[in-house]
């Protein structure tokens, strides 16, 4: 069981580091997107910093086990919002994929970190 969160915790930690440098750097796709959610341009730096202290929270979780079942939560319940964002709008799962797959992520990772 372990390895297994070890493995899901750092995927979903580089996943969700990754999406905020993505939204940070402002690569036009991803800015797109959050537009198309109706996410203003002010609100994405607030936005990557909520998933860059939730995969720092995954990784640190590994000394501290409740913080990274906390991260992996809140983690967990971001992207169920950028979900339902997504299907508010009525748009295709090649539009968010993406999303779900971290979604994925942090729901395995929770589980691993509550079985613990």
């Amino acid at each position: 069981m372990t390895i297994s969160l070890i493995i899901f915790g750092a995927l979903l930690a580089f996943a969700a580091i990754g999406s905020a440098i993505s939204k940070l750097v402002k690569v036009p796709d991803v800015m797109a997107a959050m537009a198309s959610v109706g996410v203003k341009p002010n609100q994405v730096p607030l936005l990557a910093l909520l998933e860059i202290a939730g995969g720092l929270g995954v990784i640190a979780g590994i000394w501290a086990p409740g913080l990274g079942t906390l991260a992996s939560i809140c983690l967990a319940a971001y992207f169920a919002g950028a979900l339902l964002s997504h299907m508010k709008m009525k748009h295709k799962v090649a539009d968010f994929g993406a999303a779900l797959g971290i979604f994925v992520i942090a729901i395995v990772t929770t589980y691993l970190q509550l079985q613990r």
